[in-house]
């Protein structure tokens, strides 16, 4: 006898995306197993996003970028339910974090806001489950908490006691080291233009002996050795992205 197929729950998932074709199929139909709604939040995506999202269940709204955190407002705006999975377009809700979420719903949620782990998955390599561990409150009740209106921050404020649900949200978050350090650096220039503007004598230090710190804090404190020598790479590539911020504030700050 076959199990029935669980039913879904009163929740809308929301997904920026932008020429996401290499995992978007993926990500709705793993959401779409767990949730009511999926809606994508599209800013002009040319490689077939939008139809592949179509096809797995995926209501697709056009909206121009207006910056992180204001898109995904945008998608807030658009759920059908006030319960929202806050999802990337290389994310993949897996089987224990679905389960873990179904439970929060079968009495009710008991809290407004709950935290995901996040576990990387580069490309061909299992998943960094110990490695650079990471938890977002990504799981929330619109009605008493929103995204903030930033054009880089993208992340819930105020939620400092959320519960975090076992199982992880499994992050596709590149296919190889080349992209990883495009994606790193393309970041590092957004941050730069928009983060808090540190004052010259202080981004001075920074470049100095910033990056020595920065990396020990991922291959130590944040388990980068678990992961062996593919560890030693990612270590550094996160700790340089993070160093290249205060490069380039030092520069903007000090060209004449």
């Amino acid at each position: 006898m076959i199990d029935p197929v669980p039913a879904p729950l009163p929740i809308t998932a929301y997904i920026r995306t932008l020429n996401e074709a290499r995992m978007v199929t993926d990500v709705v139909r793993a959401a779409r197993r767990l949730v009511d709604e999926v809606v994508v939040v599209d800013s002009g995506s040319t490689d077939g996003t939008q139809a592949l999202a179509e096809a797995e269940g995926a209501r697709v709204i056009h909206q121009d970028w207006l910056g992180n955190g204001f898109q995904k407002r945008v998608g807030e705006d658009a759920a059908r339910h006030d319960w929202l999975l806050d999802l990337d377009a290389d994310e993949i809700v897996s089987q224990p974090l679905e389960s873990a979420i179904r439970r929060v719903f079968a009495d009710g949620p008991t809290r407004t806001a709950y935290g995901l782990r996040l576990a990387f998955k580069p490309g061909g390599r299992p998943v960094l489950k110990k490695s650079f561990p990471t938890v977002r409150v990504k799981l929330y009740d619109r009605r008493v908490h929103r995204q903030p209106e930033h054009k880089v921050w993208d992340q819930l404020e105020g939620v400092r006691d959320a519960p975090v649900l076992p199982g992880y949200l499994v992050h596709h978050v590149y296919d190889d080291l080349a992209e990883f350090v495009h994606k790193m650096n393309r970041g590092a220039s957004n941050r730069a233009q928009n983060a808090k503007q540190r004052s010259v004598g202080e981004l001075r230090g920074r470049v100095l002996i910033g990056f020595p710190i920065y990396f020990l804090r991922n291959y130590f404190y944040r388990g980068g050795w678990r992961a062996g020598t593919y560890g030693v790479a990612l270590s550094a590539i996160l700790s340089w992205s993070r160093w290249l911020r205060d490069v380039k504030q030092f520069d903007a700050r000090t060209r004449s």
